[in-house]
Parts: structure tokens; C-alpha cells; sequence
């Protein structure tokens, strides 16, 4: 009798889908594990077996870790920011919104394809502006920040301006470079 694969695969993966199988369940008792993988940059028309690899890798991880108990989340993303995501719009001739959900729409249908435990209520992808507000917040939050090694802290910028153009940077211990020369209150006022 011949194994008939297709059929099986296709039923199992309807099943997972409507039982929502790989689902994690934020309230359960049991010991918690997250297991994340590198996102795929959706910036061409496929995967390759290069991403099947890694991911076969961290679903087996998933599978035995349910298996011994454990509440896994192993959730799926789409990294598309950066230029690959453009060059692919503009080796395509479409805006790179188009692309990459077209894309992500394909990655999504081979990974699920291949029966990989993700728990694709919790996908999200890096173009999604929910997502991004996020990370342009902290960068904001950063770049505005400097690091207080005397109070082992993040402290805004203003504080620091406010004591070069007092004291200088001579008493400063901020995590900054080593070579970084001595000034006095008097340069720093020059400089404005």
C-alpha cells in the first residue's frame, strides 16, 4: 500500500489550523519556553532550503520541549526593512509594500507547507507600523539618552550639556571612548 503523503499532510495541517494546535496560552502552569528564530527577509519571491534548515532545527527543539511539558511560544516574523526589500520593489518595477506582502503571503505558504509548529497567531513583521512606532520610540529614547556611570543609569542629554557648560567634562564618567580629550566649561560655551 502506498503512503499517501499529500492527503495526510494537508489533513493534519487543517487540523493544527482549526484546533489552533501550536497556539501558546499566555495563563498556562506549565514552565514557559520561547524559542525564536531568525526572520526571513522577505525580499525575494521565495525561501530556500537555507531557511528550512535553521527552522527544522529550533521546530524540533519546540516539539520536544511540548513534549516534556513545556507552554512553548514559537512564534514567526518578517524582517523586511532595509535595502534587499527595496531593490527587490525596484527590480520588480512595484512599491516595496506590494512586494513584501506578496512575498511574506509565499514564505508563509511554504512554512506552513512544510508542517512547522509556529504559533502564527502571534506573526508580525517589521514593516508593520504597530511594530516599527516601537522601535523608532526606543532609538528616540536613546539617542536622547547618555549612560551615568556614577549613578548606573540613562540620563537625558539636556543633563549632560547642562554640565559641560558648567564644569566641563572633567569629572564625567560616562560610558564613552577612553581617548576622549578633557574640555572646560569655556569650550563648550564657545561652541554656541
Amino acid at each position: 500500500m502506498k503512503y499517501d503523503f499529500t492527503s495526510v499532510e494537508k489533513e493534519i495541517q487543517t487540523y493544527w489550523a482549526k484546533e489552533a494546535t501550536w497556539k501558546a496560552n499566555n495563563t498556562a502552569k506549565r514552565p514557559k519556553r520561547y524559542i525564536l528564530d531568525m526572520f526571513p527577509y522577505p525580499s525575494g519571491a521565495g525561501l530556500h532550503v537555507g531557511h528550512l534548515l535553521g527552522y527544522f532545527a529550533s521546530d524540533t527543539l519546540a516539539i520536544q520541549s511540548r513534549m516534556l511539558g513545556h507552554e512553548v511560544l514559537h512564534p514567526m516574523g518578517f524582517d523586511a526593512f532595509g535595502l534587499p526589500a527595496e531593490q527587490y520593489a525596484i527590480n520588480t518595477g512595484q512599491h516595496p509594500a506590494i512586494t513584501v506582502k506578496e512575498n511574506i503571503a509565499a514564505y508563509k505558504k511554504v512554512l506552513k507547507r512544510a508542517g512547522l509548529t509556529f504559533d502564527w497567531d502571534r506573526e508580525f513583521s517589521t514593516t508593520d507600523p504597530a511594530y516599527y512606532r516601537w522601535t523608532q520610540w526606543i532609538f528616540l529614547q536613546l539617542f536622547s539618552s547618555w549612560y551615568n556611570k556614577k549613578t548606573d543609569q540613562a540620563e537625558s542629554i539636556e543633563s549632560l550639556c547642562t554640565h559641560f557648560a558648567t564644569e566641563g567634562n572633567r569629572d564625567i564618567e560616562a560610558a564613552c571612548h577612553e581617548d576622549t580629550p578633557i574640555f572646560f566649561f569655556y569650550f563648550w560655551q564657545k561652541r554656541t
